[in-house]
């Protein structure tokens, strides 16, 4: 019987109905919903110009919704490499919690409020932007190159990178430079984050068939790539004080997590063992929570003085 298949056959067994709150919100990837919101507010706080708070919240919401969708339908489009996987094998649709139907009728509904509600009550730039992070997670990222690349992570990471220029959007109305900048700094941690992750979980995704870089070219060439992500990282990582939009306290904090992140990927490369490639993904986490937890503090600072 082939993955479609069994994945067809458990998640059948969903009992309409049976399922709970909890496992729908599971859908939504919660984890990783947290994390978008958290960079979107920070984008909106760095902005020039001033927001309604009741408009900064349904700029949020819009972000969560709209990440939260984007995780259903990749749950929906994903259920048949999801259950062969530890890592994910327990999610909603492969652990027949909630069926393939309700996954891809929740995603595609929460998608399209979220457009819509961003549109109306923000502006047409930042709802622009959300439509085009949603389309890109799941067109370009779920359903073409996660399978087909082992530069899924790289090109797809994008779609994760837009939450900080949507909340930038929401402020001012448009793209500029700055948000760029934010743009870039999840882009290009996206994949020394993954590929760490990858070097200690490449017989899981070699048996659903995803051809992430150690399955596809070895676990040296990963680690060589994942050192250069992270030199390409550090630069881009300051780069908000540079251009004057984060103080001094960004600048040198920004280039401390990004000596310990870079000295992390070296270890990661001459030790080539599965230890350091957990501590590496475990402080990347760390790593990009800081960088924006420090523009937003600043930003916070800056608006009581």
């Amino acid at each position: 019987m082939s993955d479609t298949s069994i994945a067809s056959e458990n998640t059948a067994r969903a009992d309409y109905g049976s399922a709970r709150a909890s496992d729908y919100f599971a859908l939504l990837k919660p984890r990783v919903m947290s994390l978008v919101v958290f960079t979107g507010l920070v984008g909106m706080a760095v902005a020039p110009g001033d927001l309604h708070p009741v408009l900064a919240f349904t700029a949020l919401l819009c972000i969560a919704v709209g990440a939260g969708a984007s995780g259903a339908i990749n749950m929906w489009y994903d259920a048949d490499i999801d259950q062969i996987m530890e890592r994910t094998k327990n999610r909603p649709v492969p652990s027949g919690k909630v069926t393939a139907g309700e996954a891809l009728a929740v995603g595609v509904s929460l998608s399209v409020a979220s457009v819509i509600l961003m549109g109306l009550a923000v502006n047409l730039v930042a709802a622009t932007l959300l439509a085009i992070t949603i389309g890109f997670y799941i067109f370009i990222y779920t359903m073409w190159l996660k399978r087909r690349t082992p530069q899924n992570i790289v090109i797809g990471g994008a779609a994760g990178a837009f939450p900080p220029m949507i909340g930038w959007a929401a402020v001012t109305g448009n793209v500029s430079v700055e948000s760029l900048v934010l743009f870039a700094i999840i882009f290009f941690w996206t994949p020394p984050h993954f590929w760490a992750l990858s070097l200690w979980r490449d017989i899981d995704y070699a048996n659903a068939g995803v051809p992430m870089l150690p399955v596809v070219a070895g676990r040296e060439a990963t680690r060589r790539q994942v050192v250069i992500y992270s030199v390409l990282l550090f630069p881009i990582a300051v780069m908000p004080y540079f251009l004057g939009y984060a103080g001094i306290v960004y600048g040198l904090g920004s280039a401390v997590l990004g000596g310990v992140f870079l000295f992390g990927a070296v270890k990661v490369w001459l030790k080539k063992d599965e230890k350091s490639a957990k501590q590496l993904f475990a402080f990347s986490l760390l790593y990009l929570f800081l960088i924006f937890a420090l523009l937003l503090g600043e930003a916070i600072v800056k608006g009581l003085v």
